[in-house]
């Protein structure tokens, strides 16, 4: 009997599960946002997500449900759990990828390593937080941030006036770390509890968007991949996480390893993946969702670098400037998310693999600037 596992989102991450599921011989049902989604081909509904009836009318027969994204509300997922499906991750462990403030709580309880943070009501209250950190910190909207959205960095409590007036309850304020670079370790775990593990990347942001994933992870052998996947297998335990899960880390200047943010689904820092390891994140994601064994993590070559294109104004040829790049990078492999072109979004990605680390990031670099000009 064909295994059915549904999606709700019809983003690019459920894109790129289709293949996956594909090569697994799993039938892919995604819920989607709107026609035209870049999931578009495998949708089989689409609707609201926030509305239970209409997502629950699409739940029936499926073997397990997982996501595209985490803003599912709780009401939905929790009525999907009672009407006997499986939902995984279950809102119990998604509730902490929902909400940051819950998320800094529940590590704190576990003992993970963390910036200093706390939540503040008022602009007093953080202005407090800052005189107390150095003269700066990081404000976060609790729910709904992505991509460098709802995150500020702040030097009085005036300049987060807006979302105190916005957002309801406290916001999450957090210290301004001083990190040599940013890491992120991925794993997947079954219902049943195995655990598989990727190698830890390195991930480069720019204006708040991750630009760019070396993997593994330069320097970052013994202590540090150590500590990375412990802390991760240590998140997927004590929040009973089912899937992927993305942990993205601040190295510290003075050696620390931090917890930065969490991703309960497959996470751009992982799309190397694709090409770079014996198991995709995807494939993965769905192995471990259906609690099939999980596959191997090791990587295909020595170093492997996807860099992000994103896009322009509307209306530039994107797909003859992928053509040309193409022709340029025989060696690269390109994926497009099939979503419209605007300044700042993600419309797709490169990858490449090989021994020399300089000239796989050359050839990385190269193909995404092409394409992205």
């Amino acid at each position: 009997m064909t295994l059915t596992v549904g999606v709700i989102g019809g983003g690019q991450l459920a894109r790129m599960m289709i293949p996956a599921a594909t090569h697994l011989g799993v039938r892919l049902s995604v819920f989607a946002e709107a026609d035209g989604s870049p999931a578009g081909m495998a949708a089989t509904a689409v609707g609201d997500y926030r509305d239970a009836e209409q997502v629950l009318r699409w739940a029936q027969g499926l073997d397990a449900i997982t996501f595209d994204h985490e803003h599912v509300p709780q009401e939905v997922l929790s009525a999907l759990v009672e009407a006997g499906l499986a939902v995984r991750p279950g809102p119990h462990a998604l509730l902490y990828a929902q909400d940051k403030l819950l998320m800094r709580e529940r590590l704190g309880a576990l003992g993970l390593p963390m910036p200093e943070w706390a939540p503040v009501a008022t602009e007093a209250e953080l202005d407090a937080f800052i005189r107390e950190h150095g003269g700066a910190a990081v404000v976060k909207t609790p729910r709904g941030g992505y991509d460098g959205k709802g995150v500020r960095v702040v030097r009085s409590g005036s300049e987060a006036a807006s979302w105190f007036a916005d957002v309801a309850g406290p916001l999450l304020v957090e210290e301004l770390v001083e990190f040599r670079r940013e890491l992120a370790q991925s794993v997947a775990r079954r219902p049943s509890g195995a655990f598989a593990a990727w190698p830890v990347v390195e991930s480069v942001q720019r204006d708040g968007v991750c630009s760019e994933v070396i993997a593994p992870a330069p320097r970052a052998m013994g202590r540090v991949a150590d500590v990375a996947e412990e802390i991760a297998v240590a998140v997927a335990e004590g929040l009973d996480v089912t899937g992927v899960l993305a942990v993205e880390l601040f190295e510290t200047s003075d050696e620390r390893i931090l917890v930065n943010e969490l991703a309960m689904r497959p996470h751009n820092s992982g799309h190397w993946s694709i090409e770079g390891s014996t198991t995709s994140q995807f494939e993965q994601h769905l192995r471990a969702v259906l609690d099939l064994p999980l596959g191997g993590t090791g990587c295909r070559d020595p170093w492997t670098v996807m860099v992000n294109v994103l896009g322009g104004p509307a209306g530039e040829g994107l797909d003859s400037r992928y053509a040309k790049a193409m022709a340029e990078h025989p060696l690269v492999k390109f994926h497009s998310y099939d979503k419209e072109s605007r300044p700042g979004r993600k419309v797709g990605h490169v990858c490449t693999g090989g021994d020399d680390l300089d000239d796989v990031v050359y050839q990385a670099r190269a193909a995404a600037e092409m394409v992205a000009h």
